[in-house]
C-alpha cells in the first residue's frame, strides 16, 4: 500500500497498528433477498449480500480520514500458507475449499458463497490476521487491528459457516500458542456466537474463549452449537468456553454490566499473556443482522474494559480482529468508537449520529446474574471469583 508508512502518532499517545490489504475487497457475495442469493422474480430492487465490500470500504475510510487517523499506522500483509491453515483446519476441509475455487465457486452453506476471488481474499484475511499477531509477538507494537473480510469466527476446523471460510482469529491464537504464549483469552462481541473459535479450542485449557452474543441458538447443520451457557468445553477445556447469551435489545448498559460482572472476573482469574479482541459491529442499534442495540458509547466502554484487562494481564498486548457489522454507515462509526476505547482516550473523538437509543437494563441484568450463578456452580476455576 502506498500509505502503509503513514507517520505514527506522538510517542505520548496510544497507537494502533492496522493491517489491511485491498485484495480482500475482491470477495464478491452477490445480490438477492438479504443473504440468500435468491432472486424471487417479483422485486425490482435486489439488495447486496450483507457481507459486501461497501461495509469494509467505510471502515477503511473512517480510519484513514476520521479523527482517529493520527493514532493509527498502516501495514500490508501476505496471504496465509497451506501449512499455516492446517494449524487450525483439517486437510480435507481446506482441500474442499480449494476444489470449490478451482470449479468457479459454490454456495458452501446457507448464506455463504465462495465465488471467483473469494478464496484469495480468504487467504489474505487469514494472512493479514497472522501478520498482525506476529507483529505483536515480535515486539514491534502492543496493539494491532486486523481489518479483514471474509470474516472468520464461525469457520470451524472442518466446515464453513455464517459467511466465514477460514477462522482468522483461531489461526492467530494457535500461532500465539505455538510461539510460546501460555494462555490466550479471546473476547468476542460479535452479535453471533463465535462457534468456530470455540470449537477449535473446546478441549484446551490454554485458551479462554468468551462470547457475548444475542440468544440465537443453533441455525442448522453448519452451526450446530447453540451458544448456550452449558457449552463450557470438554476434557481439559471444561470451563474455558464461556458463553454469555444476552436478551435481544440488551444495549450499552447491559453489555457493560456483562463485561464487568462476567468477563472481567474470568479474565482476571485466567490471567492470559495475550488478549484477542474479536469485534463485530452487528451488535449495534441499526444492524440488519442483529438485535442488540449497542451504540458508539457502548462500544467505546467495551474497548476501555479490554484496554484495562490487557494492561493488567498481557502487558498491554491486544490483537483486534474484525468480524461482522453490516450497516454500511453505522458499523464504521461503531468501529471508530471501539478503537477509541481500546486506546483509552479521555474524550470521544467522534459524535454519535444517533445520539440516543432507549434501552431497558432489567432483562440484561437478570440474564447476567443467572449466568454468574451458573458459572459459580459448574466452572471450577471461577467458583472463587464469580461474585467479586
Amino acid at each position: 500500500m502506498s500509505d502503509q508508512q503513514q507517520k505514527p502518532p506522538p510517542a505520548t499517545s496510544g497507537h494502533i497498528n492496522v493491517f489491511w490489504d485491498d485484495g480482500m475487497l475482491d470477495h464478491y457475495t452477490g445480490e438477492g433477498v438479504f443473504d440468500s442469493g435468491i432472486n424471487p422474480g417479483f422485486l425490482d430492487v435486489l439488495e447486496k449480500h450483507p457481507e459486501n465490500s461497501d461495509r469494509v470500504r467505510n471502515m477503511l475510510s473512517i480510519l484513514k480520514r476520521g479523527p482517529i487517523s493520527p493514532f493509527l499506522s498502516w501495514h500490508s500483509s501476505t496471504p496465509a500458507t497451506l501449512t499455516q491453515l492446517l494449524s487450525f483446519h483439517t486437510q480435507e476441509y481446506i482441500d474442499s475449499l480449494i476444489e470449490a475455487d478451482k470449479n468457479g465457486g459454490k454456495m458452501i452453506c446457507s448464506g455463504t458463497f465462495l465465488n471467483i476471488g473469494s478464496w484469495n481474499a480468504a487467504l489474505l484475511a487469514a494472512g493479514t490476521t497472522l501478520s498482525a499477531m506476529k507483529y505483536i509477538l515480535d515486539g514491534h507494537g502492543k496493539i494491532c487491528y486486523a481489518l479483514v473480510r471474509p470474516p472468520g469466527h464461525h469457520a470451524q476446523p472442518t466446515q464453513a459457516d455464517g459467511y466465514c471460510f477460514l477462522n482468522n482469529a483461531g489461526l492467530a491464537v494457535q500461532y500465539a500458542l505455538d510461539s510460546g504464549c501460555k494462555r490466550v483469552a479471546v473476547i468476542d462481541i460479535d452479535v453471533h456466537y463465535g462457534n468456530g473459535t470455540a470449537e477449535g479450542f473446546y478441549r484446551s485449557d490454554k485458551v479462554l474463549t468468551v462470547s457475548l452474543h444475542m440468544n440465537h441458538g443453533s441455525w442448522g447443520p453448519s452451526h450446530p452449537q447453540t451458544g448456550g451457557i452449558n457449552e463450557l468445553g470438554e476434557g481439559a477445556g471444561f470451563g474455558y468456553n464461556l458463553n454469555i447469551p444476552l436478551p435481544n435489545g440488551t444495549g450499552d448498559n447491559g453489555y457493560k454490566y456483562a463485561m464487568t460482572e462476567v468477563v472481567v472476573p474470568a479474565v482476571r482469574k485466567f490471567d492470559p499473556d495475550m488478549m484477542v479482541f474479536v469485534v463485530g459491529q452487528d451488535s449495534s442499534a441499526f444492524d440488519p443482522n442483529g438485535r442488540q442495540c449497542l451504540t458508539m458509547e457502548g462500544y467505546r466502554d467495551i474497548g476501555k474494559i479490554i484496554h484495562s484487562l490487557a494492561d493488567n494481564h498481557s502487558n498491554g498486548r491486544i490483537l483486534i480482529v474484525q468480524e461482522g457489522g453490516y450497516h454500511v454507515t453505522y458499523s464504521a462509526y461503531c468501529l471508530h468508537a471501539t478503537l477509541e476505547g481500546v486506546l483509552n482516550l479521555p474524550n470521544p473523538l467522534l459524535s454519535d449520529p444517533i445520539g440516543y437509543y432507549p434501552e431497558d437494563d432489567s432483562f440484561a441484568v437478570k440474564a447476567v446474574e443467572s449466568i454468574k450463578r451458573h458459572h459459580k456452580q459448574v466452572v471450577p476455576f471461577l467458583r472463587e471469583v464469580v461474585n467479586h
